[in-house]
């Protein structure tokens, strides 16, 4: 179990890392997983992760479970090693791969 502090800071942690709002991220997700000729429906679109990245945004601190938690660290740490000593974003596709990825989770690395 986590104590306050720490789930004070994973919070923080998440929030810094978490710079898209639901709404975004759940128009995001639809948008990443159209087809062309199909798209899914909204609670099934994105990955496993992203969906559950999602659901985190829409609770309270007090209402996360031991599994939103694993999440959250997954999702901060992710953020992080992507991010670290990041160059200006330019418009490569590698970038733009790097971007779409880091987006699935709810950071979008052009935000300040």
């Amino acid at each position: 179990m986590t104590d306050a502090l720490e789930l004070d800071a994973l919070w923080e942690d998440f929030r810094r890392a978490v710079n898209m709002t639901s709404q975004e991220l759940a128009a995001w997700l639809r948008v990443g997983d159209a087809g062309e000729d199909t798209e899914p429906l909204p609670g099934h679109a994105g990955t496993g992760t992203g969906q559950h990245v999602l659901a985190i945004l829409q609770k309270r601190r007090t209402d996360l479970t031991e599994d939103d938690l694993r999440v959250m660290r997954k999702v901060v740490d992710t953020v992080d090693e992507q991010t670290e000593n990041e160059p200006e974003p330019e418009a490569t596709d590698a970038d733009t791969r790097r971007r779409h990825r880091l987006m699935t989770l709810g950071h979008d690395p052009l935000r300040a």
